[in-house]
């Protein structure tokens, strides 16, 4: 301990106590003070006459950094140095940037904002201060309310604060004195270790990063698969002398085990050769049913009546149960569903032969169930 006066403290018991030490403080012209309650007390700025925070002006420059940042780096790759259009977007889609850009936002404010409070109020990385461990700061830290003037304020007098502060019914009023190692100390940001350290951490996390983000998560763990004889996609290839991977099949062959549709644009012909070879037997029935519930209802209803679910986005078609339908044959019906009609697309994808024969042979029973005829009552 020192005998340099570092302040005068006071303690109060009650908040409205501290608040009209403070105001009394304030009123008489002291600048270099502070109040410190084990909690924010309400109309405590006010009664300090405290100016805002300069703070905020960090925040909002980080903030602005942080939006310039983001759209400039993100602009120039897409636009600049790989300009490339990603579905039918221009080069700088301003939309598809706005999360990324608000997250940078928020993190770069965040941290320099954080930095700034250790490193220039708090004086990081020293942690030396007068109050530090006298009966005031635990008194103030429990349950007690503190008013502190410090020496260095232009109108401080020792005798006079002393007697402002009994003055305003402080039940203690005692001097705080600088350590020795306090009025020793010299800052510790510039000293050479320190330094040391913060470019170590740098070095560090920035070999580190890039390791985890070049190398360590691109390690292929089994490699048997991507090291086998394959061709890649828009890649060359050395099979064939054009340096393709793959050649157009030879026209009019035929894949193994396929047969192409021999009726396109012949529905009379498919309608007089083609026959249906599945037998109406509850599985197929059960088959034909899901299909045409998944594939047909939407348009021609549940019951093949033309009552379309689709409510009037999509033209309706007619009745499958019309006269003309019923006296389709099954090979009729079967060229409708492969290639289509009308306004009707091909279902020849969404359907395997099966499943289209299927599906007629539970038409078939939809135009039986409206239409039956005395023989099958």
């Amino acid at each position: 301990m020192s005998e340099k006066l570092y302040s005068y403290t006071a303690l109060f018991n009650t908040p409205d106590e501290i608040i009209h030490a403070a105001k009394v403080i304030t009123e008489k012209g002291y600048t270099k003070f502070d109040v410190n309650t084990p909690y924010p007390v309400h109309g405590m700025d006010n009664a300090m006459k405290l100016p805002p925070s300069k703070l905020g002006f960090v925040t909002l420059f980080a903030g602005l950094s942080g939006i310039i940042l983001a759209l400039g780096t993100m602009g120039w790759m897409m636009g600049i140095d790989y300009p490339n259009v990603i579905g039918g977007k221009p080069f700088f889609p301003l939309p598809a940037f706005i999360p990324i850009t608000f997250e940078i936002t928020v993190l770069l404010a965040t941290l320099t904002t954080v930095s700034t409070l250790l490193f220039f109020f708090f004086k990081l990385p020293n942690n030396k201060h007068p109050l530090h461990d006298t009966n005031y700061i635990k008194n103030v830290s429990s349950d007690k309310y503190g008013i502190c003037i410090e020496a260095i304020d232009p109108i401080f007098n020792e005798v006079q604060v002393k007697d402002l502060l009994n003055s305003l019914h402080a039940f203690v009023v005692e001097p705080v004195y600088f350590d020795k190692e306090e009025l020793e100390y010299k800052p510790k940001i510039t000293e050479p270790k320190f330094v040391a350290l913060l470019v170590g951490v740098a070095i560090f996390v920035s070999i580190s990063t890039y390791l985890h983000m070049n190398k360590l998560m691109y390690v292929t763990p089994f490699n048997w698969m991507e090291k086998q004889d394959k061709s890649i996609a828009q890649s060359p290839s050395k099979y064939f002398k054009n340096g393709s991977s793959m050649l157009k099949p030879v026209e009019r062959s035929v894949a193994r085990g396929f047969i192409p549709y021999q009726f396109k644009d012949k529905p009379d012909d498919a309608g007089k050769f083609l026959v249906n070879p599945l037998i109406p037997d509850n599985d197929n029935l059960a088959l034909g049913k899901n299909k045409f519930n998944i594939y047909c209802s939407p348009c021609h209803g549940y019951l093949a009546e033309g009552d379309s679910r689709l409510r009037g986005q999509f033209p309706n078609p007619p009745s499958l149960h019309s006269e003309k339908v019923r006296n389709w044959s099954d090979g009729r019906i079967y060229h409708v569903i492969v290639e289509g009609q009308n306004v009707m697309p091909s279902y020849a994808y969404q359907l395997s032969r099966e499943e289209r024969w299927a599906v007629i042979n539970y038409i078939r029973v939809l135009q039986r169930s409206l239409n039956a005829k005395e023989s099958d009552l």
